[in-house]
């Protein structure tokens, strides 16, 4: 008996990356899991791969009706709908300088980043008031949290998520029902690669990048190491479970320590004040 026996989950975007680690994680420890993804033939495979507890349903999370279809969908297969994780998102089109953003994509990034988080945050909750609560998860970003340049429209979508799943605690609490925010950073999926090195064509050149991109971004953590799909699933298993029955209204970084503040270069002059060391 796992720990999630007898609950049922749906997981968005779950059809590979982050998502697929996170759906996994929840069968392995006995939950029955929606794997609700736009990707027919992934999303397919991975329910197939992942034994009878698990199911695929082929959504577009920007559409409000085909979320309720979702949540609905989940209640009239497994009977009820105990863990709602938001994690469908995309990265959108970075550039070199907001003047030379047309948000050409502007509406896409929204729908998907925020509005279904929103949503599917809406009728998740509409359907675990029914079963007497549940634990919606809605996936954010370190880049929600910490501004950065080039990529406008998708920093202002997962800072808003975080906002909203606040806001959103703060309402179906009532109901039982938590609501939860995970910030990821500096974890190994090919979105990052997608995001970070579209510019250049897949192959060793990429792949090279992106190990040298990956130890940069290790420089800038206290934790210097790699993050992985399966540390956000363990992060999901603990807000999904009853052992986080008393928290809502959270922001979880799971990110090697990045947004607990700068860490200190190697050969800074800070590190050669002795004043400075003895106060730290």
């Amino acid at each position: 008996m796992g720990e999630l026996s007898g609950k049922v989950a749906i997981v968005t975007g779950a059809a590979a990356g982050i998502g697929l680690g996170i759906a996994t994680r929840l069968c392995q420890e006995g939950a029955n899991v929606v794997i609700a993804d736009m990707n027919d033939l992934d999303g397919q495979k991975v329910a197939a791969d992942l034994g009878p507890g698990a199911v695929f349903y082929q959504i577009d999370v920007s559409d409000q009706a085909q979320l309720a279809a979702l949540c609905d969908f989940a209640k009239s297969e497994f009977g009820r709908l105990d863990i709602m994780v938001n994690n469908a998102g995309i990265g959108g089109q970075r550039h070199a300088h907001l003047l030379d953003d047309n948000f050409a994509d502007f509406n896409r990034v929204v729908g998907i980043n925020l509005f279904g988080v929103m949503v599917g945050t809406r009728e998740a909750a509409r359907v675990m008031k029914e079963n007497g609560g549940g634990s919606i998860i809605n996936i954010s970003s370190a880049g929600g949290v910490v501004a950065a340049a080039g990529n406008w429209t998708y920093h202002a979508t997962k800072s808003a998520v975080v906002f909203f799943s606040k806001c959103a605690a703060l309402d179906v609490g009532s109901f039982n029902v938590r609501v939860n925010c995970i910030a990821p950073c500096n974890i190994e999926t090919a979105i990052l690669a997608r995001s970070m090195a579209g510019h250049i064509p897949e192959g060793p050149e990429r792949d090279e990048y992106m190990v040298t991109l990956r130890k940069y971004i290790q420089t800038r953590q206290p934790l210097k190491m790699q993050g992985y799909v399966d540390d956000i699933a363990e992060a999901i298993l603990f807000l999904g479970s009853d052992r986080s029955r008393y928290i809502t209204g959270m922001l979880m970084p799971v990110d090697g320590g990045q947004l607990a503040g700068n860490v200190r270069p190697e050969n800074s002059p800070m590190g050669r004040n002795p004043g400075i060391n003895a106060a730290a």
